[in-house]
């Protein structure tokens, strides 16, 4: 670059060869500058984000020291060993008072998070709304019920920056519909948790909240984009928390970290105020969820969310009541399964889970009927996936990282979506021998983008649904039972894996309900099984899938249940009955 003023006189210093040479030097030298003090400035903004973070923590540390100074006779024990269902009673019937579970869960959460790294900011205002509470004449049935909040989930007088710098001092001005129904119903938010950067991805890191490690594991990835949340859960920092899921963001966690989880027919929950990856991507919606240690805590939580309140706030969402008597019927089930995809096959403690389930179901009188979801080309869920998501090649979530440090479990996709159309053909056509899946997925991010091939991705998706369903029916199902990516990656494989997010983009894609159901642990007969493990290409992620769920043995596996879109209760029964079945077994 040449600066304005200096460019006049070059005609008459043309000829002079050492004043071009310096004017070259300058110009160089001053892009360098540039490109430092852009560098020096997101350092800055980072660490003043993390700054700001400390002091919310600080502050909370400090509550919670003041509160048990004043109360040294606190049972912190007995409050973190009760279910959310009694906890709940408890607050009802004034046994147990809303000051002592609110500062016994804050301080748990911190010890949580130092050794986990979970919680990016203390909501303050916790403590009014505690003393607001105590003073109201009604009690709402989450009153006193601390919970936590996914980062991205809009809270008023906090960011939703989702480990983006140019959101991190953007404070959102009100609570998005979800949270003020939930205060209304009287829970108390607490925390908000920890995210990968920009949310697209099942690990959970970003630069300026670090790495979240899985509780039961610290080599092993939490899940995510929910992350945060799986962790401060499974490790008994939080009884019930939000999380949001448009891939499998709930599901991963929930999986990774041994807890359930329930992802709704998007919109039976508002998501109105809601963050997403790509504003304006609504072909696949996005649904704030909740996620908990048990189903009864995920029933209890949608009967409360599921209120006048929710409807009167966000007239969008259809008024539908939760349904108790499909929730508390006992009725035997026709139950589809399968329990693999060809696109990226199931590994064997995935698969081994899914029979299980079959026949703890088949033995408690329930009726299991081989299903077998209509045939995909090509990449499947995944690649359909991509093709909507992505439908502008993905230029709009690159977008997202200018002015960021880029963090490295983005690194390999941001650079593939920011590279020439021609490079992604280049790679694409080379790679097509000796890996086929990549270089379907390749083809994917570089053909030709418009509006016409959007919609033909929408009727593909449309269309497929309407298959989908119509097998559905044609075996009078119920519910369907199906495997769960799990179990938990080591932490930086779930950047490098983005193909077996098909097991639960799938229901994205389809818009159905579908929860996740712990139903046992990886055996060491599981581990020796993956020496076989292959999908038939023999390609890098054959050998990636192995080195990711390495060193697995105790972990726990889950299984994904579905539903028909709407049916959020019939979800929940069913994930109950795997619930029941899983720990009668375990007890004996």
């Amino acid at each position: 670059m040449v600066p304005e003023n200096l460019r006049e006189l070059l005609p008459e210093f043309a000829s002079d060869r050492t004043f071009l040479s310096a004017l070259v030097v300058c110009s160089g030298a001053s892009l360098v500058a540039v490109r430092w003090l852009k560098q020096r400035n997101i350092r800055k903004k980072t660490e003043e984000a993390k700054k700001r973070s400390e002091l919310g923590l600080r502050e909370m540390e400090r509550a919670v020291q003041r509160f048990k100074k004043e109360n040294p006779k606190l049972d912190s024990r007995t409050i973190l060993s009760m279910s959310m269902v009694d906890l709940a009673d408890g607050l009802q019937n004034g046994s147990i008072s809303p000051e002592s579970v609110l500062y016994t869960y804050m301080g748990k959460a911190l010890a949580v998070h130092r050794e986990v790294n979970c919680i990016t900011d203390f909501i303050q205002e916790c403590e009014l709304q505690l003393q607001e509470l105590k003073n109201q004449k009604e009690k709402g049935p989450l009153f006193g019920i601390p919970f936590s909040v996914k980062n991205s989930i809009p809270c008023k007088g906090y960011d939703s920056a989702s480990g983006l710098l140019q959101f991190h001092d953007v404070m959102d001005e009100e609570d998005c519909v979800l949270i003020q129904v939930l205060k209304k119903q009287g829970g108390i938010p607490f925390v908000k948790t920890n995210i990968p950067q920009a949310l697209f991805s099942y690990d959970c890191s970003n630069p300026v909240n670090g790495q979240t490690f899985n509780p039961l594991n610290h080599k092993k990835a939490p899940g995510g984009s929910s992350g945060g949340e799986g962790a401060i859960i499974a490790a008994g920092g939080s009884i019930i928390g939000l999380g949001s899921d448009m891939g499998g963001s709930i599901r991963f966690p929930a999986s990774f970290c041994g807890l359930c989880a329930l992802n709704p027919t998007v919109p039976r929950l508002s998501v109105s105020g809601m963050s997403i990856p790509v504003a304006g991507q609504y072909v696949v919606p996005i649904a704030i969820a909740p996620m908990a240690n048990d189903v009864d805590s995920l029933a209890l939580f949608m009967r409360s969310l599921l209120c006048d309140d929710m409807f009167l706030l966000d007239p969008t969402v259809p008024p539908l009541p939760f349904k108790e008597e499909i929730y508390s019927s006992s009725e035997p089930l026709r139950i589809g399964y399968f329990d693999n995809m060809s696109y990226f096959p199931a590994v064997p403690s995935m698969r081994r889970a899914v029979h299980e389930a079959k026949k703890l179901l088949e033995e408690a009188g329930h009726t299991l009927v081989a299903f077998s979801p209509p045939a995909l080309e090509g990449g499947g869920a995944t690649e359909m996936f991509c093709k909507l998501v992505f439908a502008d090649g993905g230029s709009a979530f690159a977008d997202k990282f200018k002015g960021n440090i880029l963090e490295p479990l983005h690194q390999g996709l941001v650079s593939t979506l920011r590279s020439p159309v021609f490079m992604k053909k280049m790679l694409a056509f080379f790679m097509k021998p000796w890996s086929p899946r990549i270089s379907r997925l390749l083809s994917t991010l570089s053909s030709s983008r418009s509006v016409k091939t959007l919609w033909a991705a929408q009727t593909e998706q449309q269309e497929y649904k309407e298959a989908f369903i119509a097998e559905w029916q044609k075996l009078k199902l119920d519910v369907v039972l199906c495997p769960m990516l799990g179990p938990a990656f080591n932490i930086g494989y779930p950047g490098l894996l983005f193909a077996p997010i098909c097991y639960t983009v799938l229901f994205n894609i389809l818009n159905f309900p579908a929860g996740v159901v712990p139903i046992g642990k990886v055996t060491e007969e599981d581990e020796r099984q993956m020496k076989n493990y292959g999908s038939g290409y023999d390609d890098e992620w054959d050998k990636l899938m192995k080195k990711a769920i390495e060193s697995g043995v105790g972990l726990p596996l889950s299984v994904q249940c579905v539903a028909l879109p709407w049916q959020e209760e019939l979800c929940l029964r069913f994930m109950k009955e795997v619930e029941t079945l899983a720990a009668a077994k375990k007890r004996f």
